[in-house]
């Protein structure tokens, strides 16, 4: 016996978590499963929900101020371009109402510049409250605070870079011990954990919290700066507090600067979704890969004699070797991009492994990259094509199945690494997806 379903989301990341959540708020009741296999890339990503920082082909114009300018403009078969501006802003509208005061952006169409670990700024439409405090924009110094134990953030070097990129304010780094840790393989949750629990450390003056150790080692480098900024390390089920606290102890605005993977941010981000989903009665199954799939040809005949357009009928899953069918009357494919598998590459092609849905590129493989490693390379747009509903397209530009969207990285068209739109795109997309899925399920 298959397990039914009205709406069934494969992939779990972003744009898999809000399909589903839309899918779930399209109206009425509707039964809604998400099927993921492996951990949620959201794991890794900075927690940064980016639209569209720099326009496609031109990064050298810098970044975007206001991203809904450029939205007009963008290429034929861009996922913008597919689902539309106004579609756009009401996932960005839907995003808001899920994270609730967690994040912030939303007073404004204009990218906000986050400073990232590395010295960088990223335009960002939306962002963690707690890197509020140190938006590029701000005229306040800042003194950025390394931990010895914590190589990935070399905190002077960013200093350095943030005022080689001429943001209007002064920066300084320095490096510290992390109060009670002592390796350098210590994961970021065990930082976190122990702010997050204020946990007795022993410093050179006794025992005391790790909060107070932080606060007291991080004064005797803190000048005249009004904010100071840690790598995103500072909490996590408590994180707030934790900011609060270091704040009024240092007498300066706290504010985290978004890392590379593993990111604090990500996870935070992850459980805030996963909690939504769990709210709105959306059914998860987790380490189960999709292995297969049936189609049912649809009953209509179309008026000329011809025959409907193939429906899914049933995927199957591997749970520890027993193989076990879903059934849903609407799909949403949203398991990612080269990077998460969920577009494959073999010498003589590029292909969608689950459904096989057509990957649009050139037969010869050495059209798929240019020599030049920063040049516009091809294979970074590689994905499904698809039509304004989301359908996935075959080789004759007609919808592979009537009742199968995809959403997110699986759709290509566009370059998100260049473009800074990852986020941005699986948002929109997994909110058309999920809506669409949501309204049509019988």
């Amino acid at each position: 016996m298959a397990i039914e379903d009205d709406v069934l989301v494969i992939g779990g990341g972003l744009a898999g978590a809000t399909a589903a959540l839309a899918a779930a708020d399209a109206g009425r009741d509707v039964r809604v499963r998400l099927v993921t296999y492996k951990q949620s890339t959201l794991r890794h990503a900075s927690g940064l929900i980016d639209v569209l920082g720099y326009a496609p082909g031109a990064p050298e114009e810098g970044p975007l101020v206001d991203p809904f300018d450029a939205l007009a403009d963008l290429p034929e078969g861009h996922p913008y371009e597919r689902v539309g501006s106004d579609a756009v802003r009401e996932a960005l509208a839907f995003f808001d109402d899920v994270a609730g005061d967690a994040y912030a952006g939303s007073h404004t169409d204009a990218n906000a510049l986050v400073p990232t670990h590395g010295g960088t700024v990223k335009p960002t439409a939306r962002y963690p409250v707690a890197t509020a405090d140190g938006l590029a924009s701000d005229d306040r110094d800042a003194l950025l605070v390394g931990f010895e134990t914590l190589p990935d953030f070399e905190a002077p070097l960013a200093a350095a870079h943030l005022e080689a990129t001429g943001a209007p304010f002064s920066a300084r780094g320095t490096t510290i011990p992390f109060p009670g840790i002592v390796r350098d393989d210590a994961k970021v949750t065990r930082y976190a954990h122990l702010l997050d629990q204020d946990e007795p450390v022993t410093t050179g003056a006794g025992e005391t919290g790790a909060r107070e150790a932080l606060a007291t080692t991080v004064s005797e480098h803190l000048e005249d700066e009004s904010r100071v900024g840690f790598p995103a390390v500072l909490g996590d089920e408590h994180a707030a507090e934790v900011r609060t606290d270091l704040a009024d102890a240092l007498g300066a605005d706290v504010f985290e600067v978004p890392m590379g993977p593993p990111s604090l941010p990500g996870m935070r981000l992850e459980d805030l979704l996963y909690d939504a989903l769990e709210e709105r009665g959306v059914r998860v199954t987790s380490g189960v890969p999709v292995i297969d799939y049936e189609t049912a040809e649809a009953d209509a005949v179309a008026a000329d004699g011809g025959s409907g357009d193939d429906r899914i009928d049933r995927v199957v899953v591997d749970r520890n070797g027993t193989e076990i069918p879903h059934r849903a009357d609407q799909y949403v494919l949203a398991t990612g991009g080269l990077v998460g598998k969920g577009v494959r590459s073999e010498r003589e092609r590029v292909f969608e492994p689950i459904f096989d849905c057509h990957v649009p590129h050139a037969e010869d493989r050495y059209d798929w990259f240019v020599d030049d490693v920063f040049g516009d390379q091809p294979y970074a747009r590689f994905g499904l094509a698809s039509d304004r509903e989301l359908r996935p397209l075959d080789a004759r530009d007609e919808p592979e199945f009537a009742n199968l969207r995809a959403a997110g990285a699986v759709l290509g068209g566009y370059d998100f690494a260049a473009e800074k739109s990852g986020a941005g795109v699986s948002l929109a997309t997994g909110y058309v997806a999920g809506t669409r899925a949501g309204e049509e399920a019988e």
